[in-house]
């Protein structure tokens, strides 16, 4: 397949001259860049068309960032990847919430946008040896990242997936925080990152507890977590 084609972005933001510069520089690393400049018609193509990976800006004329998170969040999985003014923890925050992959602060450094996407890319296409892994009640389909409990679909985002997946390979087991960081997001923490609590947080929820109360995801402060059987 062509590369191209294989390394399609759809990048959401208003500021036409900051994708001008990266669809340059993100075309001599071998990316094929789409853009949408306010959040309704990115919102359109983000539905209607065919991307690898999504790049969203929050300030957005008309509907916003978040507003346009969460109603794609409701119509697709494709990785996202937030950008958010410095300063503005909040707003980094609620996107994980709502179901972004990642995040970075505006202004970003370009390769550090690469190697991001990159990373994004990688969970993609990352392919498990057996395409089904079942814990219990919940089941994992590791080539798509579908997953039901019992025979309930979980409406999870690729990083939600890929932590399950993960945590999922090795029930019972400690997992450490950076390890786990590294294995579903394809990046280690920084000191303040906060991404891998909020994924976690949201994917907690949505698996709900066992049928006896006991938590499915068990988090171990300063050691890391485990999936209890």
């Amino acid at each position: 397949m062509d590369q191209l084609i294989e390394n399609r972005i759809l990048i959401i933001d208003d500021d036409q001259e900051l994708c001008a510069l990266l669809s340059d520089w993100l075309g001599t690393e071998g990316f094929n860049l789409t853009c949408a400049h306010d959040g309704a018609s990115g919102l359109d193509l983000a539905v209607k068309d065919s991307f690898k990976v999504i790049i969203l800006d929050v300030m957005l004329p008309g509907m916003n960032g978040l507003d346009v998170l969460r109603r794609l969040r409701q119509q697709c999985n494709t990785p996202l990847l937030m950008l958010s003014a410095r300063g503005e923890p909040v707003d980094r925050i609620l996107g994980l919430e709502l179901g972004a992959d990642d995040y970075l602060a505006k202004p970003c450094d370009p390769r550090e946008l690469v190697a991001r996407l990159r990373a994004l890319l990688r969970r993609s296409h990352a392919v498990a040896t057996e395409s089904l892994l079942q814990v219990g009640d919940i089941r994992i389909d590791t080539d798509s990242l579908m997953a039901w409990r019992a025979d309930e679909p979980l409406a999870l985002t690729q990083s939600e997936a890929m932590i399950l997946r993960a945590l999922l390979e090795r029930p019972g087991q400690l997992v450490d925080r950076q390890s786990l960081s590294r294995q579903a997001l394809g990046k280690a923490l920084g000191p303040y990152d906060r991404s891998m609590d909020m994924h976690l947080s949201n994917l907690r929820r949505k698996l709900g507890p066992h049928t006896d109360g006991r938590p499915r995801i068990q988090v171990l402060r300063g050691r890391g977590y485990l999936y209890t059987s």
